[in-house]
């Protein structure tokens, strides 16, 4: 097809993502507009159908950045309605068996309660929703339903804003009728905060080779239920962690059961995707885990209501790149400020958007005309108690990944306890390259799901909303379209198949009766798994049509 000249329109700052991080950046940005008396004008996009409908978190919620934003939240009428009352911690032996770890041996970011500040069990797409809100009133222009597709450089290299990608292509990439070309969002200052993995903060590392000298970045995939459960079976703002059955000694996982507002409770499994094994599928490790007796107590004779899956970038302080550029900055999960050893990243990500609002802010006030690298967010961003915790917590991941779970934990207790004098645990293998050959491993018969507590795939995404136009480019990419079958499937069996939460890739025969790779794109959730642990790095996951994907209800 021609290239068509571009409408465009200009901002001030452009922000990619309504998710905590973009949507904090965008509050305080308009807040010392308004103190000011300054005009600014910042937009915000957000490839999901509405603002929250792509967020999916645990999440128990350390309100510590939102009160710096905005401290009269509480009046403000921020969703943050029940307080963590009660911790709990497992370690599951078996499918039966379980042993509760006394307070005293739980490592202290993993308490919920007590200390200095009250933690909420939330829902962190309501809390998106309504910190959007929040930023309309201020003025900030927030754009739902528009995918960022590439961005805007100068010559020398220089981010100038964002392309948002064309709506109305068919399959064969030519405009169908209804058409309507991709806007230009040009921009002085451009803030990336797609969440873990996001396309464009994937590029714009390697562009700028913003991860040199660092450990290769960690993930890992966190799938999560939402039930309505008996009251009798409900306790608001009891909250439930552990680690064990069914994920074996070469598995590093926990899961969570928090219970919420609403009769509800949620569920959820952690797995990092340095896993070994080619036959193991966190899917159905999820539902298996859900029949054990701590768990299914809370959980029987309820009704499951929402499913979704999502990657988590845990690798912390050691993997964490560069956040600076020329015309732009990386902030939240699109960077890696999650804190692993708290398992939260809400309130860090939205330390960052607050503190590359405070320094793009003072650059523009001093008559900026943008292009520039911010280099005073990296001090204020390394000073800042977000950044603290994250260099505390720095060898937390690497060193379960190098001893395992319960010897990563008994290394990470002791230097807790010495103050963290314990020298800094790296772990430089990716992944994808984690994973071992097909004949190297054992395959795992998982049980059928018993429609109660278990369930398949197909049902669970029926669950999540998830919705793409059937007639538009696939947005999962593939390098080379043989390499699923002619290296994957004879090495791999084909993971793809597995690691997948949503049913996006089988192999199939085709006519001949020989087999294929098929992807089902219009199941996916968004959460970026495959880009991140198919064995041949051969797909790559960019944004479908603006407002596909799921639709996740208080997630």
């Amino acid at each position: 097809m021609e290239e068509q000249e571009r409408e465009y329109m200009d901002f001030d700052v452009v922000i990619v993502g309504a998710g905590p991080s973009g949507l904090a950046a965008a509050c305080r940005l308009m807040q010392q507009a308004n103190e000011a008396e300054q005009e600014l004008s910042v937009c915000v996009v957000e490839k999901g159908s509405e603002v929250g409908a792509h967020i999916l978190s645990g999440a128990v919620f350390e309100p510590r950045a939102l009160a710096e934003l905005f401290p009269d939240w509480e009046s403000r009428g921020a969703p943050l309605t029940t307080p963590a009352i009660r911790d709990e911690l497992y370690l599951l032996k078996d499918a039966d068996k379980a042993q509760r770890l006394p307070n005293a041996l739980v490592p202290k970011t993993m308490h919920n309660t007590g200390g200095d500040q009250t933690r909420y069990v939330i829902s962190a797409g309501n809390l998106c929703r309504w910190l959007g809100e929040q930023a309309e009133e201020l003025g900030v222009e927030i754009f739902p339903g528009f995918a960022a597709q590439e961005t805007l450089h100068d010559e020398d290299g220089t981010v100038r804003g964002i392309l948002v990608g064309d709506m109305g292509l068919g399959a064969d990439g030519e405009p169908k009728d209804g058409h309507m070309p991709g806007m230009e969002l040009r921009a002085k200052y451009t803030l990336f905060a797609e969440g873990a993995r996001g396309h464009l903060g994937k590029r714009l590392i390697e562009k700028f080779d913003l991860d040199a000298g660092k450990d290769p970045q960690h993930y890992g995939i966190g799938l999560k239920e939402l039930w309505d459960v008996p009251a009798e079976q409900h306790e608001p703002g009891l909250v439930l962690h552990g680690s064990g059955w069914p994920l074996d000694k070469d598995t590093h996982g926990g899961w969570f059961l928090y219970h919420a507002e609403n009769q509800q409770v949620v569920v959820g499994l952690i797995m990092d995707l340095s896993y070994q094994n080619p036959y193991l599928s966190p899917f159905d490790e999820f539902q298996r885990m859900k029949h054990h007796p701590v768990l299914k107590q809370y959980l029987e004779g309820g009704k499951r209501v929402a499913y979704g899956a999502r990657a988590i970038t845990k690798g912390g302080l050691n993997c964490l790149p560069k956040m600076t550029f020329s015309g732009g900055l990386l902030i939240g999960c699109d960077a890696g400020t999650l804190n692993f050893a708290k398992i939260k990243g809400l309130h860090t990500a939205m330390k960052s958007g607050l503190v590359a609002a405070e320094s793009v802010f003072e650059a523009l006030k001093a008559g900026d005309e943008g292009g520039n690298e911010l280099t005073t967010f990296t001090e204020k961003w390394q000073s800042s108690w977000a950044y603290q915790e994250l260099k505390e917590s720095a060898s937390f991941g690497p060193a379960i990944h190098k001893y395992g779970t319960v010897g990563g934990g008994a290394y990470n207790f002791l230097d807790q306890l010495l103050g963290g004098k314990l020298p800094n645990v790296h772990d430089t293998t990716a992944d994808y390259a984690a994973l071992k050959k097909a004949s190297e491993c054992q395959k795992i018969d998982y049980p059928k799901p018993d429609g109660k507590l278990s369930f398949d795939k197909s049902s669970s995404v029926f669950l999540s909303n998830t919705n793409h136009e059937e007639d538009q480019p696939c947005h999962l990419r593939l390098t080379d379209p043989e390499v699923p079958v002619r290296v994957n499937l004879p090495e791999y069996a084909e993971p793809a198949q597995r690691y997948c939460p949503a049913g996006v890739y089988e192999i199939v025969e085709d006519d001949a009766g020989s087999p294929k790779f098929q992807i089902n794109f219009q199941n996916c959730v968004h959460c970026k798994t495959c880009d991140i642990k198919d064995p041949s790095q051969n797909i790559t996951w960019v944004a479908p049509e603006g407002g596909g994907g799921p639709n996740y209800p208080n997630m």
